[in-house]
């Protein structure tokens, strides 16, 4: 499976994303990591099924100008519709002034206190979560805006702070859309059950979507 990595802000450097994924790339996935989007085109994603945005509204993490415009929301839109898997982690759901893009995640980051041990419980019986346990590590316990009401949520996080939605999934025209929201520290991504959740998503997202 051959995976496009959008990654690189201001708060989240693509050291994390890549360390996070180096398990999987291991075992035969091949990702492209993508940093400075200053020179990337949205035309690009057409030669991947699956695209990972790890990613909020920064160019690079040394350039903070913003780079999801309209027209990058769109082909992100288009890319999904025509039968492609989008999976969104973590920073990549910073996308409150993007309605596109956020109707099409199907939500969106609101903010999160201070780092803190949380736990993440995967839906048991969910094909999302086959394999995965619960686990707690010290993250950045995201609070979201659920948008979709057909988000099928597989996935909850808790800390001391309260409950939200950590994972979900939703389908738009022929493609799938993946979300989960751990994800600031390196032991998050290779914790062997968020493997496991990264796995499952990532060949989730791969396949077509059923007909409506």
């Amino acid at each position: 499976m051959k995976v496009l990595v959008l990654c690189d802000d201001r708060w989240h450097p693509a050291r994390t994303p890549r360390a996070g994924l180096a398990p999987l790339a291991a075992n035969g996935v091949e990702f492209d990591f993508v940093e400075d989007v200053s020179g990337w085109q949205p035309a690009q994603m057409d030669a991947y099924p699956v695209v990972l945005l790890t990613k909020s509204d920064n160019v690079s993490a040394a350039d903070w100008s913003p780079w999801v415009t309209p027209e990058v929301e769109a082909a992100f839109a288009a890319f999904v519709r025509r039968g492609g898997g989008l999976l969104v982690v973590h920073s990549g759901t910073v996308c409150r002034d993007a309605p596109a893009l956020r109707a099409l995640i199907g939500g969106a980051f609101d903010q999160h206190p201070k780092q803190c041990p949380v736990t993440v419980e995967p839906r048991p019986g969910h094909a999302l979560s086959a394999g995965a346990a619960a686990f707690t590590e010290v993250d950045e316990h995201y609070f979201m805006h659920l948008d979709a009401a057909d988000a099928d949520v597989f996935l909850t996080s808790v800390s001391e702070h309260g409950t939200q939605p950590a994972g979900w999934t939703r389908q738009e025209g022929a493609g799938r859309v993946c979300v989960l929201t751990p994800g600031h520290n390196v032991p998050v991504w290779l914790h062997p059950d968020f493997q496991t959740l990264l796995r499952n998503a990532l060949v989730w997202c791969a396949q077509p979507a059923p007909a409506a």
